[in-house]
């Protein structure tokens, strides 16, 4: 498996569940992967548990961190080939519960570093490169209760289509991953009931896995995607295509 050999990856909020994945499957892969998370880097790198994984401590939410993450990639190997931005968090609030800090908070996270994680990975990047961001079905469904959170993957589908669009004369390529319910360690914490239900509302009949989400993440970021730009690849079982 050497589908990713001699390329640098830079995974934003890449330790543990899906994002943890994706560092896994691309060391796997031939990668050298700077996983990045808000842990101490120790603590980070026990989390990866692979080789070929530089694990680095910053707060996607930061710029200044991440201008600090981009020094150290830049000092180091002068290139990003592959970027996959995966930070972002989601939190219960109907419309009469949502407060300032909780928009501002999730749009931050979700939407804020995303863009800057670009803007900045794309200065080190030549053609040939390629761009991940990781959304959700919930994106283009109306989950009560999850308005903000819904509307931060929206703008994470409309930046994909912009930034192919743009940064195609470049040579760059620019995807999305739209995971449905997955089985992380945030998900585990649900009640029985909760996961039942949302097994129940998927065709395939259980949640998905990170690995899964993470098979869909390599093909994107690998030459095997090669004349694919500005799309969207679904990864949910089923629960919002039929």
């Amino acid at each position: 498996m050497s589908s990713l050999k001699n390329k640098v990856a830079l995974v934003v909020g890449g330790v543990g569940g899906i994002g943890g994945a994706v560092s896994q499957r691309f060391a796997s892969e031939g990668a050298l992967v700077y996983a990045t998370s808000r842990k101490s880097a120790d603590t980070a790198a026990e989390a990866t548990g692979a080789g070929g994984i530089r694990s680095v401590q910053a707060d996607a939410s930061n710029s200044a961190d991440l201008e600090r993450v981009f020094e150290q990639i830049r000092s180091e190997q002068g290139r990003i080939d592959v970027l996959v931005v995966n930070a972002g968090l989601s939190e219960h609030a109907r419309l009469e519960d949502i407060s300032e800090d909780h928009f501002d908070k999730t749009f931050g996270l979700n939407v804020r570093s995303l863009v800057f994680a670009a803007k900045g990975a794309v200065n080190l990047m030549q053609p040939g490169g390629t761009i991940v961001l990781i959304g959700s079905i919930a994106g283009d469904i109306g989950t009560k209760g999850y308005g903000v959170y819904g509307a931060t993957k929206a703008a994470v589908r409309a930046f994909t289509r912009t930034w192919a669009n743009e940064l195609a004369p470049n040579g760059i390529r620019v995807n999305v991953v739209s995971p449905g319910p997955t089985d992380t360690a945030m998900m585990a914490a649900a009640s029985e009931e909760i996961r039942g239900a949302l097994s129940s509302m998927i065709p395939l009949g259980r949640m998905g896995r990170p690995d899964e989400v993470a098979a869909a993440v390599l093909f994107l970021a690998s030459d095997e995607s090669s004349f694919t730009t500005g799309a969207e690849l679904v990864v949910d079982g089923g629960m919002a295509q039929v």
